[in-house]
């Protein structure tokens, strides 16, 4: 087998391996689903028809779910890379990926596996979320290849933060530490577009909401989903995942490769 195929290999087992302990500890997947969908419940049914009366023609003609279930989508994969996090601190604070790097598997296996069943578990997350937005009235009018692009989009995003969470994870000295790391990028949406529009904003939060990286992701989803406009925030969208995405890998990578084991002849295989 060549190489490339022992790495898949490898990087499959890896995969296998993660969404096991998904399974064997589900309370940890789940409340990465549990948190947006309580966002969800009480944005849109304790809250929802006020702040729809209050940002008006702003937000549009629609109903408030409509305008708030892009918000929440970006959410859960804030949510989802939080359990990232501690799941990969776990791991390397108690020695199991050192294990790893003395067995005969590709060291680019053991990241990449874990980012792939974050991955996974971020767009389970998100289906059930859509499921959940549906029974309380969200109603998309989006083209099939609307749809597959907004998936497209949110994967993408999924993808970005999986990376700095698996950083975040390796950085932390304890699962506490990795949290806390991990929550900046679980809270930072509600300083964006997801609930209000940032026109309705003061002038200070309404320059750093629309100039983060959450504001065009969720724009650029509300455009695909609502029929909305999207402008520029499909690049910027874009422009801002594979920046979060290379920071994090590299990070990642980084902090993988000071640990033990990380010697010439490994790291070259």
């Amino acid at each position: 087998m060549s190489s490339m195929s022992l790495a898949m290999r490898d990087t499959a087992a890896m995969v296998r391996r993660d969404l096991r302990h998904s399974v064997r500890f589900p309370m940890m997947a789940v409340s990465g689903i549990l948190v947006p969908v309580v966002f969800l419940l009480l944005f849109a049914g304790v809250f929802g028809r006020a702040l729809h009366a209050g940002i008006g023609a702003t937000a549009g003609s629609g109903r408030y779910i409509d305008y708030l279930a892009p918000g929440i989508l970006v959410m859960t994969a804030g949510f989802s890379a939080e359990t990232t996090a501690l799941k990969v601190c776990t791991d390397f604070r108690q020695g199991i990926i050192d294990r790893f790097r003395t067995m005969a598997i590709a060291r680019a296996a053991v990241l990449a596996g874990q980012a792939v069943g974050s991955l996974t578990r971020a767009m389970i997350s998100a289906v059930l979320v859509v499921a959940v937005a549906v029974g309380l009235g969200f109603r998309s009018s989006a083209s099939p290849v609307a749809w597959i692009a907004a998936v497209g989009v949110f994967a993408m995003l999924a993808f970005a933060l999986t990376w700095l969470a698996v950083a975040f994870g390796l950085q932390a000295s304890t699962p506490a530490g990795a949290n806390g790391l991990s929550l900046l990028v679980a809270i930072l949406p509600f300083v964006s577009s997801a609930f209000v529009p940032t026109a309705t904003m003061p002038a200070g939060v309404r320059w750093f909401a629309q100039n983060q990286p959450f504001t065009p992701v969720i724009t650029a989803l509300r455009g695909l989903l609502t029929g909305g406009p999207i402008g520029p925030s499909a690049i910027l969208a874009a422009a801002w995942c594979t920046g979060i995405a290379l920071a994090g890998y590299l990070w990642a990578l980084a902090v993988y490769n000071r640990g033990p084991g990380a010697s010439p002849a490994a790291l070259a295989r």
